[in-house]
């Protein structure tokens, strides 16, 4: 069985789903649950249930939040898809260090496919563990944000925060 648990954040309430071992499996700034379970992968749905507490996953989200933003680049995730560039992309994405945001080329390039920049947008757009896989430190080429499944005053405060 799942347990999701929501936290209030400075850049508003996270929801985690979290497996048995303690691995992400959806997280988004929602707190609906609901929305997460629908971008887990089918092989791996189960049943969830509220939480009170998700052990070293929320202890992660409140050491990055009080200022240790790497804190959840250790957090363990569990993602899965029907494509070999996906997994790899994300991947690679967990590499992308806090205050050092790429583009959606640059990012491509990082993936061992410089040509395939729209991948690489997709591989963003279907991460179902966003700010554990941190699709928010991916930018268009001339800076600009691009899109955010969370919003955009969300990416924009923790790419902030991760530069301060």
């Amino acid at each position: 069985m799942l347990k999701h648990h929501t936290l209030s954040t400075p850049a508003g309430p996270l929801t985690v789903v979290v497996s048995r071992a303690g691995a992400v499996r959806a997280a988004g700034f929602t707190g609906s649950a609901d929305a997460l379970l629908s971008l887990v992968h089918p092989t791996l749905r189960e049943p969830a249930e509220p939480a009170g507490d998700i052990g070293r996953v929320g202890e992660a989200i409140r050491a990055y939040f009080d200022g240790d933003r790497t804190a959840i680049d250790e957090v363990p995730v569990e993602q899965e898809t029907g494509g070999v560039f996906m997994a790899h992309a994300w991947k690679v994405m967990r590499q992308i260090k806090p205050g050092a945001p790429v583009t959606y080329s640059e990012f491509a390039e990082l993936a061992g496919r410089p040509a395939a920049v729209r991948a690489a947008a997709a591989a963003c757009a279907h991460n179902p563990v966003a700010f554990f896989t941190p699709c928010h430190r991916v930018l268009r080429r001339d800076g600009s944000l691009g899109g955010y499944r969370w919003g955009l005053p969300v990416k924009r405060w923790l790419l902030d925060y991760e530069a301060s």
